[in-house]
């Protein structure tokens, strides 16, 4: 069994997969009590699954971008699952996640995360053939300077809730906004990245494992 730990930004999720299946999934909107709210929604799920945490075999972890108060709870909970039950862990960056659930196409696609005081957090992506290819380095900015950037046929998902109409108005016929169910970030996905690399025997060192902020590059695997 492997859990899954995403607390980058106010959208938390977590998840439970045996190998074959997420088995409990659990995604919510926080403000700011990250804190609060993992440790006894992480022991939810793992009751109503009924694994101890020493049954783990896996744990995978959102390293960021994203808020430092986020990553850092989150991280900070997989790092000491990992210690206490000798559980391999694995960290993934958080667009590969968000990347993880979007369907090959010939556009463009930029993924967002929220950054506070009105920014975005921007990712560009391509499909190189068989995985999403990062287009450059994420950048901090905010819906103005995006909306000039944007010249060809580009979808926008993630985090896009704070467009405002005049920004959609903007963009339009230029950028299409994917459907907030299919932008939601899901640990599920998060879960599925993990048990590939535990399968593959591709752990991180929890001593030195840490987290990705913004303006850090990082990128998809082939």
């Amino acid at each position: 069994m492997l859990l899954a730990i995403d607390t980058a930004t106010r959208q938390l999720s977590l998840a439970l997969h045996d190998g074959q299946s997420v088995l409990v999934e659990y995604s919510w909107r926080t403000v700011n009590y990250h804190t609060v709210e993992l440790a006894p929604q992480t022991a939810l799920i793992l009751r109503r699954a009924g694994v101890e945490p020493g049954q783990l075999k896996g744990l995978a972890v959102a390293l960021g971008p994203g808020s430092y108060t986020g990553l850092r709870i989150g991280l900070g909970l997989a790092k000491g699952l990992a210690f206490a039950h000798n559980v391999p862990l694995f960290g993934v960056p958080t667009f590969e996640v968000l990347m993880r659930a979007q369907s090959p196409r010939s556009e463009r696609v930029i993924a967002l995360l929220t950054a506070g005081r009105g920014r975005l957090i921007a990712a560009a992506y391509y499909w190189g053939g068989k995985a999403w290819k990062a287009d450059g380095a994420p950048r901090v900015l905010d819906w103005a300077t995006l909306a000039a950037d944007i010249l060809e046929p580009t979808v926008i998902c993630g985090e896009h809730e704070s467009a405002t109409p005049d920004v959609m108005k903007a963009l339009k016929g230029r950028a299409v906004f994917d459907a907030p169910a299919h932008s939601l970030r899901r640990a599920g996905y998060l879960a599925e990245i993990g048990w590939e690399r535990l399968q593959s025997g591709r752990a991180d060192d929890p001593m030195t494992l840490a987290p990705i902020y913004a303006g850090q590059p990082q990128g998809m695997s082939a």
